[in-house]
């Protein structure tokens, strides 16, 4: 199979130097708008050659989009119009309503497949792409019922290439799903580090006391808002709604410490511990 990887840093690049490894690619080009990102993949054997976007989709069976949703959703119609009935799309993006919304009408609508690997860290670019990333992860495909059968197949054996689980659902629960079990996550870590950055300015400090709980806090606050901001853009309904239920919990946190009834801390804190029990399973 040949592959063209449209945006080749963490994502792009951590699937390409799966499918490499498990040789269902035989070759991959790569499509970034940083000539930086295409030296260093090339320099790091992530893809075989650099390409621009008509080259690399007249030559390859699959199209990955692994750009931020915003860019995704911009250039999928483009990429559409150039492929063949033959020809596969896929996207990695952690939105999904948008971009299925912007091509539902398009003539090839069938030929791509909404996919995203429930996976990711705050580094990004090609010299953070790592092999084994997605391995025992979810992979999700939505609305699979509009995509074609054999664009489902490839979409799936390169899931389980990934060594990904899969699982389907449509386009806007699956949105309302990461926003509670993803975005809010970076909204809080963003928040958190802004509130010791403005009340703690001894950065000396910060350093020397930060424990590694504090540290695993607000590692996604060290996320690129080029790939966030969009995110939140896209999903924004879901993100405040995520947001306002937030807000009404640290509420009730502050509200106990005022009234100093540590009683009801005690409730707040003993059902928040009910996560283990599904996190641990």
């Amino acid at each position: 199979m040949r592959i063209s990887i449209i945006g080749v840093g963490l994502i792009g690049g951590s699937i390409a130097l799966k499918l490499k490894q498990k040789g269902i690619a035989d070759f991959i080009y790569g499509i970034d708008n940083s000539t930086e990102h295409l030296n260093e993949a090339l320099e790091l054997k992530i893809i075989d050659a650099k390409a621009d976007l008509e080259d690399g989709i007249r030559n390859s069976d699959l199209i990955i989009i692994a750009i931020p949703v915003d860019a995704a959703r911009k250039i999928l119609p483009q990429i559409l119009d150039l492929i063949s009935e033959n020809q596969t799309v896929m996207d990695t993006g952690s939105t999904k309503a948008g971009i299925v919304q912007a091509i539902k009408d398009h003539p090839k609508r069938q030929r791509f497949v909404a996919f995203h690997p429930m996976w990711g860290t705050e580094n990004s670019g090609p010299k953070s792409a790592v092999s084994e990333s997605f391995a025992g992860k979810a992979g999700v495909i939505c609305n699979r019922e509009e995509s074609t059968e054999d664009a489902l197949k490839s979409v799936e054996k390169i899931a389980e290439n990934l060594d990904m689980h899969l699982i389907y659902m449509n386009a806007e629960d699956h949105d309302v799903h990461t926003a509670y079990i993803s975005h809010i996550s970076h909204i809080t870590s963003y928040a958190l580090a802004n509130t010791v950055l403005e009340k703690e300015r001894e950065e000396e400090t910060i350093f020397q006391l930060a424990s590694s709980g504090f540290s695993s806090t607000v590692r996604l606050a060290k996320s690129h808002p080029e790939m966030w901001v969009p995110i939140f853009k896209q999903n924004k309904e879901n993100v405040l709604d995520v947001l306002n239920e937030h807000i009404s919990q640290l509420r009730k946190f502050k509200s106990a410490l005022e009234k100093e009834n540590y009683d009801y801390l005690e409730e707040l804190i003993s059902n928040a511990n009910k996560i283990r029990g599904i996190l641990d399973k």
